[in-house]
């Protein structure tokens, strides 16, 4: 069998479906990371084609050696998740030649399905326990909140941090302590005001605070860590086994969160956690963005010991799989067809078609109009 090519398409949802065709009539999906800038990373697929296009689909750690360590920058974003979207269309091609799912060849799984959360926020607290409330109504048992609305002061006021505390609270109220509540500092806090605000979470039991500082530095990350008695996690933003290493060998966190669609792919999330099993650290992956990230993780969480729960319940390929993921009680069954399980037809992905570009991210301080991270 031969690689004849590669096929990028934006679609909403700041996601991009890779597809990638054989000589066999096999075509393998894939998932790279795209959010605004998808023009860069559909440019790296089509770069890493030339290398490709003849070559052996089932040679998948050959060619991610290969186009991983030619790169003069190898930690480079679009490059690597052009890199992990190709990676799973290989992983998804093989289990199609074989017939079987891609977590069987993995080494098979360790659990009958994956535990998986669900995005849940609002404006105000009465709004996020509603939302919440919602969601645990359609089936969830975990939810993932942010941490604040807007801005966040380098230390802000007592009354900003009592009103981003009872978002929280309000949500804990309105779903019980049976339910578990994520919240997502999204970066944009201080470590001192991460240390401030994630000490006022303690009595809410929350089930992790996840990104609380910048990947650029991890030392705050560790001093987080070692103040609270709130799990920390982190993760989506490091790429590969190589950025997360500090992070896994001193410890700095309890939870890591990986995305499959920047960190290397398939067997590159599953070397993390391994490397991340040994320190009797978690697993909770990052998929933020489109169904086919979500189900290859699923894949992956099906294989190893350390999955604590797994993001993208609401996001299943609904409309765009021909076999949607099943949610029940809040897991997503593994899947049983051969490959990732996510196959679709052409029309669908058209209808999912999304070529704009918006830039994310971008807050100002009303006060004094400086740039807040988002």
């Amino acid at each position: 069998m031969k690689i004849t090519g590669f096929e990028t398409i934006p679609i909403r949802g700041r996601s991009m479906i890779l597809k990638m065709f054989t000589d066999e009539g096999l075509v393998g999906f894939g998932e790279p990371m795209n959010y605004e800038h998808w023009r860069p990373v559909a440019q790296a697929v089509d770069d890493m084609a030339e290398y490709l296009v003849g070559r052996d689909p089932l040679q998948i750690e050959d060619h991610w050696q290969a186009m991983f360590r030619s790169s003069y920058s190898r930690s480079m974003p679009v490059l690597v998740g052009a890199l992990s979207g190709i990676e799973m269309a290989m992983w998804d091609v093989f289990g199609k030649a074989v017939g079987l799912p891609v977590w069987k060849l993995l080494g098979g799984s360790v659990r009958r399905r994956v535990r998986v959360y669900t995005a849940s926020g609002g404006s105000t607290p009465q709004e996020c326990a509603e939302n919440a409330k919602a969601a645990v109504e359609r089936g969830f048992s975990a939810v993932k909140m942010g941490g604040s609305q807007g801005p966040v002061r380098f230390v802000d006021t007592p009354k900003a941090i009592d009103t981003m505390v009872a978002r929280v609270a309000a949500v804990r109220e309105a779903v019980g302590d049976e339910v578990d509540i994520a919240v997502d500092l999204h970066r944009r806090f201080s470590p001192t005001m991460a240390q401030i605000f994630v000490k006022e979470l303690e009595p809410l039991r929350p089930l992790f605070a996840e990104e609380p500082c910048h990947p650029e530095n991890n030392e705050p990350l560790l001093a987080l860590s070692q103040s609270t008695t709130v799990p920390i996690a982190t993760g989506e933003r490091h790429l590969t086994r190589w950025s997360f290493r500090e992070v896994i060998e001193r410890e700095m966190c309890a939870i890591l969160q990986p995305d499959i669609r920047h960190s290397g792919g398939i067997m590159e999330l599953k070397k993390i956690a391994t490397m991340a099993e040994i320190h009797n650290m978690a697993i909770a992956p990052h998929n933020a963005a489109g169904p086919i990230g979500v189900a290859a993780s699923v894949h992956v969480m099906a294989t190893i010991p350390n999955l604590l729960i797994c993001e993208g319940g609401h996001n299943r390929g609904q409309g765009l799989f021909n076999e949607p993921l099943t949610l029940k009680d809040g897991f997503i069954e593994l899947p049983t067809g051969p490959g990732l399980g996510v196959d679709m037809e052409d029309e669908a992905i058209e209808e999912f078609r999304d070529e704009t570009f918006r830039l994310r991210g971008m807050f100002w301080h009303e006060d004094d109009g400086s740039f807040a991270d988002f």
